[in-house]
């Protein structure tokens, strides 16, 4: 008999048993789960080693094979079953959105209509199609000669159509790597098929060099994205960057999405990502100093540091300079070293004296997002996960987990009620129902440990509480996120940091442009084209922000 059929019989009915008889049941039942949950690991650690083993002597590791139905062993951790609720669906007809670029009429043939046939008018029917045709042009430079002068003057080529390819096979270009998810060698050969002649390094010199003035774009959406919003939104993925592991960082609200590459996922480069890249400076004053004490920094070095306390911004040389002159010990204690910059560049950047600063973070709970901002808001959907994460084996565990995990969701659907009727009243009652919620005892231990880890975290996924705006999920830097899944998917990684920064500023504006409802192609060829006829999207989030405000107001 199968070890679950036999766990599935120790459904066994405790609450008529004597407390001791009860106590030593729950015991084994939780010496059960914590056993299974070891092998579990054990199991999976030992499949790693084997594939990892295989892989060596040049064979394949075990195949990822999906079962057709979803058991115990197999949930995933989503949540949408238990928190979505269906809506009706509000879709626009297809045919306000076609814009008509010519009219033709179909005739009938006279010879089969009979005698009294009367015309009544036409039926429309719209049909779809597009036309795909090179525009090569030759142009005509003029040349003048000056002899008095003894110098040439030659004509220059109209905006946008430097070097050998015109705007729209630039914009076309731009469009198929960041809005199609298009490789490279594909992005050539649909070239190829309407005879416009171009090699690999002109496709990619188009995708990265002179990308400047996009460049200067996404740094205008990040500083107008987060001067616009009351909060900001940030989670991370994996990149490649020339065959080495770097992180993609994703800031985000709803006016805008914006990416940067670095190469470490600590405290630095979040704070790194959240100005853009920009040069990090570093500011010991009483903010840095309290900072130090709440990361655990021995207060023999904090004394030290009091010694040279100033409000002066350092660049990371001189940062460095400065704290080698004076505290020389620091590097063999590289540790200590670290939390000193992460707590310097924290108090510089919440100065604002150079980039806007994010007062609210939103994101999960990794520790390199902590401290960052004023207010540090946690998402309620993976929160969740780690209750979907536990997979007991014995039924009144599994019992107990389903009962919490709806009483969860259930207490998330009024948080959400009370965001769209925020009052001081309910957020009181909902401030006493958490401690009521994460105080339950269920006997299965594993969940007790996480019901007291979700507790410790109150005020930060009860933000929403005090600002009703603030999402309850991470959703939007996540979705984000995906994005850049997609890319690495298709292109693997990029091979130079031009290359990544293109990658950055242009998912940057493809995602900020879908935010925005702007036509992503309209935007790329009319920037590539030197048209400027459209506005900034910086200019467009500026815009959005003040009707989102007055709608507030």
């Amino acid at each position: 008999m199968k070890k679950q059929n036999l766990l599935d019989q120790l459904n066994i009915e405790l609450d008529g048993l004597e407390p001791g008889i009860k106590e030593t049941i729950m015991y084994l039942f939780n010496l059960i789960e914590s056993l299974s949950s070891r092998i579990r690991g054990l199991e999976e650690e030992n499949q790693s080693l084997k594939d990892e083993l295989n892989r060596l002597k040049g064979e394949q590791g075990k195949p990822e094979i999906k079962p057709k139905n979803t058991s115990p062993e197999n949930k995933d951790v989503s949540s949408e079953k238990e928190r979505k609720k269906e809506k009706a669906r509000k879709r626009k007809k297809k045919k306000e959105k076609i814009v008509i670029n010519r009219t033709e009429i179909c005739p009938v043939d006279k010879s089969l209509l009979p005698s009294d046939a009367e015309f009544k008018g036409y039926k429309p029917v719209i049909v779809q199609d597009l036309k795909i045709e090179t525009d090569n042009v030759e142009f005509q430079k003029e040349v003048w000669y000056s002899p008095s002068e003894n110098k040439t003057y030659l004509a220059s080529l109209p905006e946008g159509y430097e070097g050998e390819f015109g705007p729209t096979v630039k914009s076309l270009a731009v469009i198929m790597k960041n809005v199609c998810n298009m490789s490279e060698p594909k992005i050539i050969e649909f070239f190829h098929q309407f005879h416009i002649e171009i090699s690999s390094g002109q496709v990619s010199n188009i995708l990265i060099k002179d990308q400047d003035e996009f460049h200067d774009e996404k740094d205008a959406v990040m500083r107008a994205g987060i001067a616009s919003g009351g909060h900001g939104q940030i989670d991370d993925t994996s990149a490649r960057v020339k065959g080495e592991n770097w992180h993609t960082h994703i800031i985000s609200n709803e006016l805008f999405t914006a990416y940067h590459t670095t190469a470490k996922k600590d405290r630095l480069s979040a704070l790194e990502a959240l100005v853009n890249g920009n040069e990090l400076k570093y500011c010991l004053n009483q903010e840095s100093l309290e900072l130090l004490d709440e990361l655990e920094v021995a207060q023999k070095h904090i004394k030290e540091l009091k010694k040279i306390e100033s409000d002066k911004n350092y660049s990371r040389a001189e940062f460095d300079a400065l704290l080698v002159s004076h505290l020389p010990y620091l590097e063999k204690q590289k540790k200590v070293g670290s939390r000193i910059l992460e707590a310097a560049a924290i108090a510089w950047y919440h100065k604002g004296e150079d980039y806007p600063v994010v007062k609210t973070l939103l994101c999960d709970d990794a520790p390199q997002f902590k401290r960052l901002t004023e207010d540090l808001a946690l998402c309620w959907i993976h929160e969740g996960r780690h209750y979907k994460k536990l997979r007991p084996v014995i039924p009144y565990n599994a019992h107990q987990l389903e009962e919490f995990i709806e009483k969860y969701w259930s207490y998330y659907d009024k948080l959400l009620d009370y965001k769209m009727c925020p009052s001081a009243e309910s957020a009181q009652l909902l401030w006493d129902e958490f401690d009521e919620l994460f105080a339950t005892k269920t006997d299965y231990d594993a969940l007790d440990d996480r019901i007291t880890k979700t507790k410790e975290k109150k005020e930060n996924l009860l933000l929403v509480l005090k600002y009703p705006q603030l999402p309850l999920h991470n959703n939007d830097a996540e979705l984000g996120a995906r994005a850049q899944v997609r890319k690495r998917d298709v292109s693997l990684h990029t091979m130079t940091r031009e290359g990544t920064q293109a990658n950055d500023t242009f998912l940057t504006i493809v995602q900020t442009c879908k935010k925005l409802g702007v036509n992503t192609y309209q935007f790329i060829f009319d920037r590539i084209s030197k048209k400027f006829q459209l506005p900034s999207l910086a200019e467009v989030i500026i815009s959005k922000s003040v009707q989102n405000q007055s709608i507030l107001d």
